[in-house]
């Protein structure tokens, strides 16, 4: 358990917005007139105000929030945290005082280490696949990131895979405010991750976690031969615990 930011349900969605920079860091919880936990807001919630100033508190986009009590086992916090399909979990008491928070990226290391995968990549991936062109336009990135609330999308050329943007790619680099104002002239292919790890629809689900790890990444475009087949992610991989 550790230290982790918390704002109040009336503090501004821009405050949240400059901590969701930090890479650490994809949800916020916010808590209530009695400090007791409300919910969280993430990153697609801080997207959705662009204005560098503004009255817009965090309440309206509280969600209910994974969170556990101290002497929870890990493999029970990562269930939690896969139930909300969410990236941490607060640590609450009795009182729903927060004591502190857990990240999945510290938690999933040790569960697979400790725990048997049973199945193929194949068998746990997702098939839906949202995939972004190098030629796209910030503003195309950013109403995918609202439409489907993903973290980052493959890039595919000519059905080869060819990069990954994610929504921190855009706020890191200033993008999101020129998207909205339609005012940028860069692309997805100026802003992608080029070498992107992937792994293949036949590997064994402890190899797909084997690479989150030594990559440490959350997600995987899934391959066949060259063709982009699916997408996993550490939520996936857990599913596939014996």
């Amino acid at each position: 358990m550790i230290e982790i930011p918390v704002l109040t349900f009336h503090d501004g969605i821009t405050k949240a917005r400059q901590i969701l920079r930090d890479d650490r860091f994809r949800e916020i919880y916010v808590t209530g007139i009695k400090k007791d936990l409300l919910g969280y807001v993430d990153i697609t919630d801080a997207l959705r105000v662009t204005a560098t100033k503004s009255n817009v508190t965090v309440e309206g986009f509280v969600k209910d929030a994974a969170c556990a009590g101290p002497e929870a086992s890990i493999e029970s916090v990562a269930k939690v945290m896969r139930e909300f399909r969410t990236d941490s979990a607060a640590i609450i008491d009795e009182t729903r005082h927060i004591l502190g928070g857990v990240f999945l990226s510290d938690l999933f290391p040790v569960i697979i280490s400790r725990n048997e995968l049973s199945g193929r990549v194949s068998t746990h991936m997702s098939k839906q696949i949202t995939a972004a062109d190098p030629a796209d336009s910030l503003q195309q990135v950013y109403a995918k990131i609202m439409e489907t609330g993903f973290t980052a999308f493959p890039v595919v050329k000519k059905k080869r895979l060819v990069g990954l943007i994610s929504r921190r790619d855009l706020i890191r680099s200033g993008g999101v405010r020129s998207a909205i104002a339609q005012n940028s002239t860069r692309t997805v292919g100026d802003l992608m991750t080029q070498e992107v790890v992937t792994v293949s629809c036949g590997a064994p689900l402890s190899a797909a976690a084997r690479l989150m790890v030594d990559n440490d990444v959350s997600r995987l475009p899934v391959i066949d031969g060259e063709a982009l087949v699916g997408i996993i992610d550490r939520h996936d991989v857990l599913a596939g615990l014996a």
